[in-house]
């Protein structure tokens, strides 16, 4: 179960759009969400591997070193 407060701008367009639809609005509400779940994942696990590399916890290293090391290099 899961409960969320949308502002009231969103939460009438979901009323329209589910009254138009004849769809539920938690359809499209868990519809959003799985849509975008994979992004917002994404984009964390992005943003705290950088924080790593900022801070020096974690290295880099050039796309070429690795190509080398795969034998993949020309």
């Amino acid at each position: 179960m899961l409960t969320i407060r949308l502002p009231k701008e969103i939460e009438l367009r979901l009323c329209a759009l589910a009254n138009k639809t004849g769809r539920t609005k938690n359809f499209y509400a868990r519809e959003a969400i799985l849509e975008h779940i994979n992004d917002l994942e994404d984009l964390y696990l992005a943003e705290k591997r950088l924080d790593k590399i900022k801070s020096g916890k974690t290295k880099t290293i050039k796309l070429s070193q690795l190509e080398g090391e795969l034998g993949l290099a020309d």
